[in-house]
């Protein structure tokens, strides 16, 4: 006997219901009119790119952020509502971010 048919004994009236899909909450990140800003710097010699402007929920634009560093296969952080991303990654980050509906603005070169 295993752990549902135990449940099922237990819990005679209960239904289970069906666990959401990953990829539709992965969808249900609030997208704003104002742009967010892709820009470049150079820190202790190292270029990376910085991604701000997101006025939605944190824990969105840190799904975001890690949806981002997984696509890429690179390292990052989510700080002071940025993300920092190691790595000259504009253009690609932006074609994802249009892909998601987002508007993006370029800023530095």
């Amino acid at each position: 006997m295993d752990l549902k048919d135990q449940l099922k004994n237990l819990f005679p009236d209960h239904t289970p219901q069906e666990p959401k899909d990953k990829e539709d909450s992965k969808n249900d990140i609030w997208l704003q009119d104002d742009p967010i800003i892709c820009k470049y710097e150079k820190r202790k010699g190292k270029p990376i790119t910085i991604l701000e402007g997101y006025t939605g929920a944190t824990e969105d634009f840190k799904a975001l952020a890690k949806d981002i560093k997984k696509a890429l296969s690179v390292g990052g952080s989510f700080k002071d509502d940025k993300i920092i991303i190691q790595g000259d990654y504009r253009d690609k980050i932006m074609e994802m971010l249009k892909s998601k509906g987002f508007n993006v603005k370029r800023v530095g070169g």
